[in-house]
């Protein structure tokens, strides 16, 4: 009975997972998400008693699916460089894994700001060390070591971030202006990024 149950989960939360995704929370419909997952929206709201629990528990998979490895390397007891290479080349490569995931993120993030922070923070706060701050100690410590020139940590991090996420949020525009629609040279481009991103950042900084 328990493992019927997990499969059931299961199959509803994939399918959940493409529809959310696909048409976000507003656009989202049980009915098209029990017709997905081949149950019926009976068994569905048994799971799942409304579509705001679904999307919750869809959102929390989703982040976890990047944030737990990326995270920990943050507060990983390792040399800034050292970090901001394994940071770049591990949070692309979970995207290239997981396209769908960063518009999805970005697209709920602006239709419901505090309610997605939320469900972020609650996750993050679980961690028995804050990611921020261990990032932060890390670049402040490379700052006094005169290794590195004075930036603000926070600034520091968000360049990492934009540049990780934009080319895939972006996609279809960059592979349309700047490939010529080649998704094969844009997969290629991607993985090069996983690279090109840290030895721009680290260049950028390095005295």
């Amino acid at each position: 009975m328990a493992i019927l149950q997990h499969e059931t989960e299961t199959k509803i939360l994939d399918a959940a997972e493409k529809v959310f995704f696909n048409k976000g929370m507003s656009g989202a419909r049980m009915q098209e998400i029990a017709d997905k997952a081949k149950i019926n929206k009976s068994l569905l709201h048994y799971y799942y008693r409304s579509k705001e629990k679904l999307f919750r528990a869809v959102f929390k998979s989703a982040f976890k699916k990047f944030a737990p490895k990326t995270i920990m390397i943050l507060v990983e007891n390792i040399p800034l460089f050292e970090k901001i290479e394994k940071f770049s080349s591990s949070y692309i490569d979970i995207f290239i894994k997981h396209p769908s995931i960063p518009l999805f993120v970005i697209y709920e993030l602006n239709r419901n700001p505090k309610g997605i922070v939320n469900i972020i923070v609650d996750a993050i706060g679980t961690m028995e060390k804050n990611p921020v701050q261990g990032f932060k100690k890390s670049v402040y410590d490379e700052i006094k070591k005169g290794t590195i020139i004075e930036i603000d940590p926070r600034q520091l991090f968000v360049n990492m971030l934009s540049m990780c996420i934009f080319p895939i949020a972006g996609r279809v525009m960059i592979e349309t202006i700047g490939f010529d629609r080649n998704k094969e040279e844009y997969n290629k481009f991607l993985k090069e990024r996983k690279t090109e991103v840290s030895k721009f950042i680290i260049n950028s900084i390095k005295k």
